[in-house]
């Protein structure tokens, strides 16, 4: 029969239907269905060797020996060539009858994970990983300085399915001048389970499902990966760091570290499960320069492309998932991997 189970924090319901249950073969892409193949790397922005052909870096990690904008990087940020939102410029908010408008004011960067054409990030060394998790955390910082802007979420779309447009790994940031209304109701569900529970939502969760093997699928000294138990998505994994922070950049050195070899880790086992399938992750972050928000708990949440939205979803909002949590977690549990 199915299940009705409500999400902690957002207080959505998600349907658990295992009468529609698959396992991970059924949701197999084709490599070509999935990427955007670009077959001739001297055409592509992101290779080593085409600096060129992108806007000018922001920030770069690369040899001492090697100049900026040129090539003998290991991780590079550089201004999205088509933004979203601009970084220049007035945000000049106003009232159009009865509706509210400002300038598209904000900040859109790409994050060039590895100058290796065709190598995603599950398959980067883990000091590669911490180089990328350090230069999120330098473009946070540095755009936290803007007093215009109130949210920053760092992103990745691997895949077609998921909105990559060039299949050379990378991640992007967008920062907005509001707090966006996912957001808003993941604080407002924090709020409400602290006042009732005096605790955070987010810490409880973590204790509930520590050392438990159902839905818990790795966890080491500072984080754990689990299959949340209102997950929206088949193979949903969100992984939470076990200290209570508000905001990623809050990391230490170790933590940094931890973070790199559990999200490779669960990147590596998703991709062996299911056959590199189309994913998005996002870093879930407290809200910036809107007063500090104690009661947040910052995580990552990785969600596979295997389901499309349909009729259903779209009209109640209510998601449909034919892979409980337990089974999900379980499958990459006992995916073997060699790191």
């Amino acid at each position: 029969m199915s299940e009705l189970r409500k999400d902690l924090i957002s207080r959505e319901w998600v349907i658990m239907s295992p009468e529609r249950a698959r396992r991970p073969s059924d949701f197999h892409h084709q490599h070509e269905a999935q990427t955007v193949v670009t077959k001739n790397h001297s055409i592509c922005p992101f290779c080593s060797g085409n600096e060129s052909k992108t806007p000018d870096e922001i920030l770069a990690f690369r040899d001492k020996s090697a100049k900026p904008n040129s090539s003998g990087w290991w991780v590079r940020v550089i201004p999205n060539r088509f933004p979203a939102l601009m970084i220049e410029g007035k945000l000049n908010r106003s009232e159009h009858v009865i509706y509210d408008r400002m300038n598209g004011i904000g900040a859109h960067e790409v994050i060039i994970e590895t100058p290796e054409h065709g190598k995603p990030l599950s398959r980067l060394d883990e000091k590669y990983m911490r180089e990328i998790l350090w230069a999120y955390r330098e473009r946070y910082i540095d755009l936290c300085k803007d007093s215009r802007l109130k949210y920053i979420l760092i992103f990745k779309n691997h895949g077609k399915v998921a909105g990559a447009s060039i299949d050379h790994s990378h991640s992007q940031l967008i920062a907005t001048p509001m707090i966006p209304q996912q957001v808003w109701i993941k604080i407002k569900g924090i709020e409400q389970y602290y006042d009732y529970r005096d605790n955070c939502a987010y810490c409880d969760i973590i204790r509930a499902e520590s050392g438990e093997a159902e839905r818990t699928v790795i966890e080491n000294n500072s984080f754990i990966a689990i299959a949340p138990y209102a997950a929206r998505h088949p193979f949903e994994t969100w992984i939470m760091p076990k200290r209570h922070s508000a905001s990623f950049v809050d990391m230490n050195e170790t933590e940094i570290d931890e973070l790199s070899a559990i999200l490779k880790m669960i990147l590596l086992k998703l991709e062996l499960c299911l056959n590199d399938p189309p994913y998005n992750y996002t870093i879930i972050n407290s809200p910036i320069n809107s007063g500090v928000i104690s009661q947040f708990h910052w995580h990552l949440e990785i969600i596979p492309r295997l389901t499309i939205a349909a009729g259903f979803e779209l009209g109640t909002g209510i998601y449909i998932n034919p892979v409980p949590p337990e089974e999900s977690a379980r499958y990459l549990r006992e995916i073997k991997t060699i790191v």
